[in-house]
């Protein structure tokens, strides 16, 4: 699952964040600030686990303010290891 948070979630641990949650519900992926002030996440893992990590993602109760989240399912590409703050 990728994954595109919108919002102010630069700069107030929302990676850090985000990275935990995906720990504790073992998944292997990635969160990136990108140029545009968005956070790209990338995640692997059981389908339930993933749509877990994308409830919380869009639960009200994450560092910062999350104004909406774009999701797209893909294939997992399985080379991931770990889940990294890029």
């Amino acid at each position: 699952m990728t994954s595109w948070v919108h919002g102010r979630v630069q700069g107030v641990g929302f990676r850090w964040w985000t990275r935990a949650r995906a720990l504790e519900l073992g998944l292997t992926g990635y969160a990136r600030n990108l140029v545009d002030g968005r956070v790209e996440v990338v995640a692997e893992g059981p389908r339930e686990r993933c749509d877990t990590l994308l409830d919380l993602l869009r639960s009200g109760s994450t560092p910062g303010s999350v104004d909406t989240v774009v999701e797209r399912w893909t294939p997992a590409r399985g080379d991931l290891a770990g889940f990294a703050e890029r």
